[in-house]
């Protein structure tokens, strides 16, 4: 299964919509769209995670970075994920705690 990304501009945030698996293999295309955004000035990110299939610990640390990264720039990096699976993984790393998970992009939006 591939990574598909899909980026726009919205309320003066990017949204990063992401669909396929997060693995091994097709994290650094996530990691490096994310550094790319951040070096030219996006640091109000969101990554919408409804089209996600599979997410494993690399995926996570691409998206930990990703939040490192932004941070760096007072920035935020919100996610949108509503799959109960995924939901699981960030409840069992303790990373529920460490990122703000939106339902929609609509509530991430919104949300400031």
């Amino acid at each position: 299964m591939d990574l598909t990304l899909t980026t726009r501009e919205a309320d003066g945030k990017t949204i990063v919509a992401v669909g396929g698996e997060i693995d091994v293999y097709t994290a650094p295309k996530l990691r490096d769209k994310i550094s790319e955004l951040v070096a030219t000035g996006s640091y109000d990110i969101v990554v919408d995670m409804h089209e996600v299939e599979f997410l494993d610990s690399t995926g996570l640390g691409v998206l930990v970075g990703g939040l490192k990264k932004v941070r760096a720039h007072d920035g935020s990096l919100r996610l949108v994920c509503n799959q109960d699976r995924l939901l699981k993984i960030f409840r069992i790393t303790g990373l529920a705690k460490v990122f703000v998970i939106h339902e929609t992009a609509d509530e991430a939006l919104a949300a400031g």
